[in-house]
């Protein structure tokens, strides 16, 4: 994908606005990380920074996503996240 198509891509996807976004997910079951691995990479390109933290004290892992995407991309994402055991996810949306 060339890097003028990614820019399109990020603005807009079928006439809808794109929305910078925080997406907030904590792992309780670590067999879980293979799917959530899985469906960022399949949503990377509106992805713009990942942190993970691993929380060894309480058995958890916590994973921050910074996207640029349309609401109607980060609903599928968010969904399909809160669809996984031991997975829960929130979002967070910028104002513009």
């Amino acid at each position: 994908m060339t890097e003028e198509r990614k820019t399109t891509q990020r603005t807009e996807t079928n006439g809808e606005e794109s929305r910078v976004t925080l997406v907030g997910i904590i792992v309780e079951d670590i067999d879980a990380t293979s799917r959530i691995n899985g469906l960022l990479h399949e949503y990377g390109s509106y992805i713009i920074g990942r942190l993970g933290l691993p929380y060894r004290e309480k058995q958890m892992n916590i994973i921050s996503i910074v996207m640029d995407a349309p609401q109607s991309v980060i609903s599928a994402l968010s969904g399909k996240l809160g669809m996984i055991p031991g997975v829960s996810s929130k979002c967070l949306y910028g104002k513009r």
